[in-house]
């Protein structure tokens, strides 16, 4: 029998959120391995946010590619928002300071 140790793909789900539009985020993107990988090189390229939640991941992995997120799942992303925004906004405060 082999003994290795069985890992996980990675996964990654990229949401949009436009407040403007009033509408509820959208998954834009979602993959597992290579192009989890790839998702995730693409935003930290962009500066893009990066929240780890693999609970979230799986559940996000089953919302169809430019749909809205159901309303079962507001609550949590919503949080994901909220950690976004503070993240955004401690990131202006050291800009401001140089």
């Amino acid at each position: 029998m082999d003994n290795k140790k069985y890992e996980p793909k990675s996964q990654a789900v990229a949401i949009h959120y436009d407040a403007d539009k009033g509408q509820a985020p959208k998954v834009t993107a979602k993959g597992s391995g290579f192009v989890a990988d790839e998702i995730i090189k693409i935003a930290q390229n962009n500066a893009v946010p990066i929240y780890q939640n693999k609970t979230l991941a799986n559940v996000l992995m089953a919302v169809e590619l430019d749909r809205e997120i159901p309303a079962e799942l507001y609550q949590a992303v919503a949080e994901v928002l909220a950690y976004i925004y503070r993240m955004d906004q401690k990131a202006g405060q050291k800009g401001k300071h140089k």
